[in-house]
């Protein structure tokens, strides 16, 4: 069983409350998302394991087992070109969970237009493979978003 833990300190709000369709609809796939405090602060990796993809709004962590949890800070924030994240690790790095990946900026995202809300996914995952889903309350970095079986 994988331990997801949220990647930021905010409000677990679930991916049914994102505002876009294609995480609303789970359509990338199972999870839940945390509204993050208006902070600049750092992501987090949700679970030990290589940073597949990583791009400055986006990153995908996969672990021993082969699950990957995709962690998108904020909503079309791709449309930022970059601008208010500051990478922290390359793509292939390997992490453990609480280590710092991107360092960014909500209330920039905001400013810019975009919403700050950040989906965590559990990639090619079937609803039922999750449990223990947290979507309402307050979460730190580093407490238990979902479990994955």
């Amino acid at each position: 069983m994988t331990t997801v833990t949220s990647p930021l300190a905010g409000r677990a709000i679930g991916l049914a409350n994102v505002p876009d369709p294609v995480f609303s609809g789970a359509m990338v796939g199972p999870g839940t998302a945390v509204d993050p405090v208006r902070e600049p602060s750092e992501a987090v990796s949700p679970i030990d394991g290589v940073v597949v993809s990583l791009h400055p709004h986006a990153y995908v962590v996969v672990d021993q087992e082969g699950h990957g949890v995709l962690v998108h800070l904020g909503i079309d924030t791709v449309q930022l070109n970059g601008e208010g994240f500051e990478l922290l690790v390359n793509k292939g790095d390997t992490v453990t969970r609480g280590q710092a990946v991107v360092r960014w900026n909500p209330v920039a995202v905001e400013e810019a237009g975009k919403s700050a809300i950040c989906p965590v996914v559990a990639l090619e995952a079937t609803t039922d493979a999750l449990s223990e889903v947290v979507e309402t309350g307050e979460v730190k970095s580093g407490d238990q978003l979902f479990a994955w079986s």
